[in-house]
């Protein structure tokens, strides 16, 4: 398939069609992975991965992508790149542009990324920002629509930090039309902006009760309080025990509720292991399906 925009940076430069066209498409790569089916659609393409944070299951399922795709992928840290002697974004941006196909970075600032997008010729991809991370959300979706073979009249809750993932997932309610409630404490909210352009499609709905929000859910959704490298015990104070994912919030969603974390988790603060290795989760299908919803980004993009 193939969509219009050139960059994906939040998901909002999709249209619905777009967004939803993308989820059946990942879930038809996947059937043919299983199958043995991986045709070299991207064979002579590379994909040059930036990261200036750790990560593995973005890297390896990138990077995966581009081999069982028939092309390539390289792996550069910003500390071995001459970006850390100065060169700016922008050269940078061109100079990659003269010898890759698309670009994928990984970042703390998300102007980093509008600033590639901005001076690359080629597709920029989000591959996490302290703003948004599309790439999950698409994850994310594909696994819904595996599991509940249907996105209409769903109902996510969204429990703890409104962090990136959080904003991300806001666009990808909005463009399913799926509804969405989000329990955070008071100051932790999503990003305002996010949320009203959204709103003016879909019901999103902030609170700060937990409860309220897991209440006849059908997709139940945290994420870790703070980056996984940092330990800011006094932003945790803030969340537990009142937005821990546990045994009692998952039983105010409905029975058939599926839980989602986009992981790496800190059982026993977010959730509880008995939730995240329990019946209900879906996780390590998530964690998948970034393999296959980043092929069929990735070929929607370079219109393969």
């Amino acid at each position: 398939m193939k969509i219009k925009t050139k960059h994906i940076l939040t998901l909002s430069e999709l249209t619905s069609k777009e967004f939803l066209g993308l989820i059946d498409y990942s879930i038809k790569l996947k059937k043919q992975s299983k199958m043995g089916s991986n045709k070299p659609l991207l064979k002579n393409k590379t994909l040059t991965m930036i990261f200036e944070k750790p990560s593995t299951r973005t890297r390896v399922s990138f990077e995966t992508a581009m081999y069982q795709l028939g092309g390539h992928a390289i792996n550069l840290s910003s500390n071995n790149t001459q970006l850390s002697r100065g060169e700016s974004i922008e050269d940078t941006a061109k100079t990659l542009s003269q010898y890759t196909d698309c670009i994928m970075a990984r970042v703390y600032d998300h102007s980093i990324l509008d600033k590639l997008s901005k001076h690359a010729s080629v597709p920029v991809i989000n591959g996490l920002s302290d703003s948004f991370h599309p790439c999950q959300i698409l994850a994310d979706f594909m696994t819904i629509k595996e599991k509940k073979k249907t996105l209409k009249g769903l109902k996510i809750a969204w429990i703890g930090d409104g962090n990136n993932v959080c904003n991300s997932m806001i666009f990808g309610a909005a463009l399913s039309g799926v509804t969405m409630t989000i329990a955070t404490p008071k100051g932790f909210e999503p990003d305002k902006s996010t949320v009203k352009i959204s709103q003016n499609v879909t019901d999103i709905e902030l609170t700060t009760d937990p409860l309220k929000a897991a209440k006849n859910a059908d997709v139940v959704v945290t994420d870790t309080y703070t980056s996984i490298h940092n330990k800011d015990s006094n932003k945790i104070k803030n969340f537990l025990p009142k937005y821990q994912v546990n045994d009692k919030i998952m039983s105010l969603a409905k029975k058939n509720a599926i839980f989602l974390h986009c992981l790496p988790a800190k059982r026993e603060q977010e959730v509880t292991s008995s939730v995240i290795d329990g019946p209900q989760s879906v996780v390590w299908d998530e964690a998948e399906n970034r393999l296959h919803s980043q092929k069929a980004l990735l070929l929607a993009l370079l219109h393969a």
